[in-house]
């Protein structure tokens, strides 16, 4: 944010103890809203009002305190302000607080912009939801199916499926609300883009696969109703690997029979951006959207986010609802949003965990979620920490290698404390554990086929989908394999007593052991190579179902393969600890700004 113009308007206006005084008129979305956010600490932690945010009623009670000391009978209603604790609020106290106040006056970049920026600038007037939602709309359509790469082997970013119709609406109805009740949530009238596998009312749910290009659906998923009720502008669909059944993010939606497309990395359009959630993936990195969300069975958001300098969350299984999801294998699924910086994690976190009746693995997070997860976000997390590695799981890839060694010292310099911990063949067997994919994948979507696919489509099996032909027909031997299985192999698999079933349990105990033995916060690792994955590093969340954040620690340099190719360090914890690894993440991202914006997608003119 712009904070010299921040605080020179609204210290201002505290000292004099009214804005009008200064002749400056602040919009509605200055004033306290009817229902506060809930913000990082820095925000929270110098409210004189009760609403859990600085506004201009704080600065007002502020003005009026001006001269008060220690020794006045009605100090204890102001101290938490004095912030040199020189017992006396002063002008300079008024300032501090003043920077508090989500409100920027300065100029608006879109690029690269967080919520914070975003609601910053709204709150100001300096622009609005229906001017970010065009502005992202404008960046579509100049970027997304363009050709803007002109080494060899370039190509278009496919990132985006379908862009709402009424996401414009949307936008106006979050400045309405803005004008009339100020920023009654961090994510008002933020543009957000979900993988193309959530239902949303208003556009259709493809798969990622032309088969299903008439699924319009009758109910949001209830990740998407979060999103909604939250006040965000659910702004477009992105393209995603069909079905998500791997990695290379290739898809058939609106295409003729037969054919399909690549999702492209922004970095390097040569290359894939990763999937499953690719299409998420290079649409955040590119600045199409503001937050994305993705899903994830065996490393379809962090494979993504490693390839694109994103931060990405795993959720604990139970902690977000796959209802209204298409499902790949239920045992592991998992949907999660795909950022630019942890704050907009950590806020679009908020908005889409709950009980869902629907969903009754989410009855497991009741007493484990917090009020906000942006309370966990302190740049001073990792003082004190406790974070254990395995070696065997950095590899030996040059880069990686390099960058592990440089984030190791960087978390100890931070004052976490790094502890090697040994491997064993019990863990060996949790990586060594497949996707659920192949045995899991017919049946968990027949069932989304008979609770939410459109009565009108009619690919309604996988043997329909075959006869139809309007898919990714270099899958047609991996449908035929996972039509084949059979409900005894199902049962056998993933039944209450099955193979699969039984490694996972085994798993979660294993390392949750791990983590209590030595007292540890976290598990950390690379989520990958430059554009490649680690080993099974990424199995290690979807075979325990434990929460995972992996956030970027870095980029290959000259003399290394592919300069400037990224990679991701990964933090792992305990079953529903997903604030406590945000913050970690958090200090981490502060302390070293490894994300890089794409240079082939600037700003519009």
């Amino acid at each position: 944010m712009n904070t010299k113009r921040t605080r020179g308007v609204v210290a201002a206006a505290a000292v004099l103890g009214t804005v009008g005084a200064l002749g400056v008129s602040l919009p509605a979305s200055a004033v306290a809203p009817s229902v506060a956010p809930l913000l990082a600490p820095y925000f929270t932690e110098l409210d004189l009002t009760g609403d859990d945010q600085v506004t201009t009623a704080d600065l007002d009670v502020a003005a009026s305190a001006l001269g008060i000391t220690s020794g006045a009978a009605d100090w204890t209603d102001v101290a938490v302000i004095d912030t040199n604790a020189d017992g006396r609020i002063t002008v300079a106290d008024l300032a501090d607080l003043a920077q508090r106040m989500i409100y920027d006056d300065g100029p608006f970049q879109l690029v690269e912009a967080s919520v914070l920026d975003m609601q910053a600038a709204m709150n100001a007037g300096v622009t609005t939801s229906v001017e970010i939602t065009q502005g992202y709309i404008d960046r579509i359509a100049a970027y997304d199916d363009a050709l803007v790469d002109s080494a060899p082997g370039g190509r278009p970013l496919n990132s985006i499926i379908t862009v709402g119709a009424a996401a414009l609406e949307a936008a106006a109805a979050a400045d309405a609300e803005r004008a009339a009740e100020g920023m009654t949530s961090m994510l008002l009238g933020v543009p957000i883009a979900v993988k193309d596998n959530y239902n949303t009312v208003d556009m259709v749910t493809t798969g990622g696969c032309g088969c299903w290009n008439d699924n319009q659906t009758a109910t949001d998923a209830f990740m998407v109703k979060g999103l909604r009720d939250a006040g965000a502008v659910i702004l477009a669909k992105a393209s995603l690997d069909e079905f998500a059944y791997g990695f290379a993010s290739e898809f058939s939606s609106f295409h003729e029979a037969g054919t399909s497309t690549l999702v492209a990395s922004p970095y390097f359009t040569d290359r894939t951006a990763g999937g499953s959630s690719g299409g998420t993936g290079a649409a955040i990195a590119a600045n199409l959207a503001g937050i994305g969300f993705g899903t994830d069975t065996g490393g379809s958001i962090r494979v993504p986010s490693s390839y694109n300098q994103l931060v990405g969350v795993r959720p604990t299984v139970g902690l977000a609802s796959r209802d209204g999801i298409i499902p790949l294998a239920l045992s592991q699924d998992t949907g999660g949003p795909m950022t630019r910086s942890v704050i907009d994690a950590a806020v679009a976190m908020d908005a889409v965990v709950g009980i869902d009746p629907a969903d009754a693995v989410t009855s497991r997070q009741q007493g484990q979620v917090p009020a906000s997860y942006t309370s966990y976000l302190d740049p001073g997390a990792l003082a004190g920490a406790r974070i254990g590695y395995v070696a065997s799981m950095i590899g030996g890839n040059p880069t990686t290698v390099r960058l592990w060694e440089e984030t190791k010292a960087t978390l100890e310099s931070l004052g976490a404390t790094v502890v090697e911990v040994a491997g064993s063949a019990d863990l060996d067997t949790v990586l060594g554990e497949g996707s659920g994919s192949t045995i899991e994948f017919k049946r968990d979507l027949n069932g989304y086929i008979e609770t939410h696919l459109a009565p009108n489509v009619t690919a309604r099996s996988i043997d329909a989908i075959l006869e139809g032909g309007n898919y990714v027909t270099s899958r047609q031997r991996v449908y035929a394999q996972r039509n084949a299985v059979t409900e005894e192999e199902y049962q056998a698999w993933a039944g209450p007593t099955g193979t699969h079933t039984t490694v996972l349990a085994q798993g979660k105990t294993l390392v949750t052991g791990m983590l209590d033995g030595l007292e540890l916060d976290a598990l950390i690792y690379p989520s990958g190579t430059p554009y490649g994955t680690q080993g099974t590093n990424l199995r290690l969340s979807p075979n325990t179902g434990m929460p995972s954040v992996t956030v970027p620690m870095g980029q290959a340099v000259e003399g290394e393969q592919l300069p400037g190719a990224n990679v991701n360090i990964e933090f792992l914890g305990r079953d529903f600890t997903e604030g406590t690894l945000l913050g970690l993440a958090y200090a981490f991202e502060q302390a070293t700004h490894h994300r890089t914006a794409p240079a082939l997608y600037p700003a519009l003119d």
